[in-house]
């Protein structure tokens, strides 16, 4: 097997490394694809006074782009190996803006699902976390827990810049008006991906952030080159063979329904249900995603640091507790209580990000684990269309949220005693060509 010689190192003219500017253009990236979906909320009611749309129906569109999202990310990380990343962003950003332009046409509830199910739910999964965790494992050799902490604020960040801005323009100027500044922010940041935007280092003459010249670069994979769908199917056969997949699965489902699913979906029509103003209730939403910023930048630095199943746990008990509160503390006024709940939710948001990615690269290595990423990302996307969907109908049937904020709460509880039988790591195990052994007989975690 041949092998390639180390890149070169970093050009002069460059004050700074080159994997900063690509992690800046990766982050305005995942900061377009998460502006529409975390608008959602804010087009609930404009869209049920014009159209007559029931919570339930705005709820099963959601639920179709986030399970789309989902399931679109793993095929996304394996078509970034076979294609130049850039391409792949390009035409997610592009479909974002089609399904996002598109939709001030929309006369049916059909073209609901099929625009912000199917066009926007395909975009944003191409450019969900694994893009993030992609451009991580290749430009970074050190620090990469704080830029996966970095990536995971996009969603943050687009829920801040966007979320107050398009409740201003439903309410000045209509809904339509803000789904096409979304799409022309998606559009904006198409020319960055062509340049200074590259898909790996040692293609423009660099070496990862942090690796030395006297190492070799990783290996590529050896053995035949499979299938997109049949490779992206076999890494999750393999995977399913072990205890911490399915762990991690659980963990981030539950994490999807507990954020995607139902603060993102559902706190401003629940803040509303209590008289909250809508352009009040958006507010403290985008207060959420201040503090999601802080707390998943600082998870990634203690992912770095600590055990990061250690962190998941501490993180999901919290945000149970927090879950049991919620409904008695929505009312017409923001009372100080409220206050607290936005702070720790906004810290917690995403934390769970750094750590998960790690753990997903510890038990099956850096060749495959933005794959095994992917499907676990695709069980956090599915954990949230559920969410958002059972949250809904119980609205509907039983008049209030109550239910929903309790259910999610004990399903923290639940993934934070599953980490406990995460099986014991044994030596790294690179696995470029196949996963580790099965761990059946791996005792579980003191």
């Amino acid at each position: 097997m041949s092998t390639t010689a180390p890149a070169p190192a970093a050009p002069r003219r460059w004050p700074f490394h080159r994997a900063w500017a690509v992690a800046g253009v990766t982050l305005l990236a995942l900061v377009a694809a998460a502006a529409f979906r975390s608008s959602t909320g804010a087009l609930f009611e404009p869209l049920e006074t014009e159209f007559g749309w029931s919570r339930t129906d705005l709820s099963t569109a959601v639920t179709i782009n986030l399970i789309v999202y989902g399931l679109v990310a793993p095929f996304a990380a394996v078509l970034m190996d076979r294609l130049p990343v850039r391409v792949v962003a390009i035409g997610a950003l592009a479909l974002v803006a089609a399904g996002a332009g598109l939709a001030v046409f929309m006369t049916s509830v059909w073209q609901l699902f099929l625009l912000w199910g199917l066009l926007v739910g395909t975009g944003t999964g191409a450019m969900a976390l694994v893009f993030g965790a992609v451009v991580a494992n290749r430009w970074f050799t050190t620090n990469r827990g704080l830029v996966m902490g970095i990536f995971s604020a996009a969603n943050a960040c687009g829920q801040l810049a966007f979320l107050p801005l398009v409740v201003i323009l439903i309410d000045r100027y209509g809904w339509r008006v803000a789904a096409l500044v979304v799409a022309g922010f998606a559009l904006l940041i198409i020319p960055l991906l062509l340049w200074p935007f590259a898909s790996r280092p040692t293609d423009v003459g660099w070496l990862p952030y942090g690796q030395r010249t006297d190492e070799p670069p990783p290996a590529a994979p050896t053995g035949p080159r499979r299938g997109l769908a049949h490779e992206t199917v076999a890494v999750l056969r393999e995977s399913l063979r072990h205890r911490a997949f399915w762990i991690l699965l659980f963990t981030f489902w539950v994490c999807g329904w507990t954020t995607n699913g139902l603060i993102q979906t559902h706190f401003i029509p629940a803040a509303h249900d209590h008289g909250m103003p809508a352009t009040t209730a958006s507010g403290l939403l985008a207060l959420i995603g201040v503090f999601d910023v802080i707390g998943v930048i600082l998870s990634g630095w203690l992912t770095d640091r600590v055990r990061p199943w250690i962190l998941l746990v501490i993180y999901y008990t919290f945000r149970g507790l927090s879950l049991l509160f919620v409904h008695g503390l929505l009312g017409p006024e923001v009372a100080a209580p409220m206050w607290v709940f936005i702070i720790f939710y906004g810290l917690d948001w995403v934390a769970t990000v750094p750590p998960t990615v790690a753990l997903c690269r510890e038990y099956f290595g850096v060749a495959r684990s933005s794959v095994v990423f992917g499907w676990v990302f695709a069980s956090h996307m599915v954990g949230a269309g559920a969410g958002a969907l059972v949250a809904g109908v119980a609205r509907d049937v039983s008049g209030s949220y109550l239910i929903a904020w309790v259910t999610a709460a004990f399903m923290c509880f639940a993934a934070a005693a599953s980490l406990f039988f995460l099986p014991n790591l044994r030596a790294a195990v690179d696995v470029a060509d196949h996963l580790p052994a099965s761990d059946d007989e791996v005792v579980p975690r003191p």
